[in-house]
């Protein structure tokens, strides 16, 4: 786990530069989003430019764009993106919040190096973006990081069917809790599919990580989500 994913409208990237300050930089993968409103060409450099210096690095992992904006052309955007690559200010490309037509026109939009990734939201409960995105991601390489792959926590303490069924896929796997057991539906239903879950005390940050090193079976990824759904 070595993911960092903020945004400049979290106002959180001063403090993440705090916190990685010392350790070692090609051991972390930092992620940052730039908001609607900076998606100028001129806007989007100033933004990298204050990003970079409040996460005090000389360049950031994946630079996504948070929400997409109608009003300013993506390719705008995306030859401001191209640039910030080129001069080693970021090393890959992301979107957030986009849907299938918008990723494929950000995607078209560049013309030297590729879109990686798409944020959105997605969990065993909202799993609208199987529809379409999905397989269009995988089928294109791109990534997809699954943000609230906890439901805002609600699939920390299920209830009915779908706490029985977890209950008991606990049971065969040493225990596991059921935010684990949420995750751990996420790795297994897609190889593309990395769930980011926001973690505000250590104990959760733990925990998340038990999510990894095991494996649902199919048997059980359908039954929870038979359960999630009935």
């Amino acid at each position: 786990m070595n993911l960092i994913d903020t945004a400049e409208v979290y106002q959180t990237e001063k403090l993440v530069g705090e916190v990685i300050r010392n350790e070692r930089r090609d051991e972390m993968f930092i992620a940052t989003k730039v908001w609607s409103s900076h998606l100028h060409y001129d806007d989007m450099l100033k933004s990298a430019r204050a990003s970079l210096s409040k996460l005090e690095l000389t360049y950031i992992d994946l630079y996504q764009i948070h929400w997409s904006n109608g009003k300013i052309p993506i390719g705008e955007t995306m030859r401001a993106m191209e640039k910030l690559v080129d001069e080693g200010k970021i090393r890959f490309i992301g979107v957030s919040n986009f849907s299938t037509a918008q990723t494929k026109e950000a995607q078209e939009s560049l013309s030297k190096h590729r879109l990686i990734s798409n944020q959105v939201e997605y969990n065993l409960m909202t799993r609208d973006v199987e529809r379409d995105l999905l397989p269009y991601c995988k089928s294109n390489g791109i990534a997809v990081l699954a943000y609230r792959p906890l439901a805002h926590g609600s699939l920390t303490k299920p209830s009915g069917r779908l706490g029985v069924t977890m209950e008991e896929i606990s049971k065969r796997h040493e225990r596991k809790t059921p935010a684990q057991i949420a995750l751990n539906w996420l790795l297994a239903r897609r190889e593309n599919v990395f769930p980011i879950p926001r973690a505000s005390r250590l104990g959760h940050v733990v925990e998340d990580a038990g999510a990894t090193g095991w494996s649902l079976d199919e048997g059980e990824v359908t039954a929870l989500l038979a359960a999630a759904h009935s």
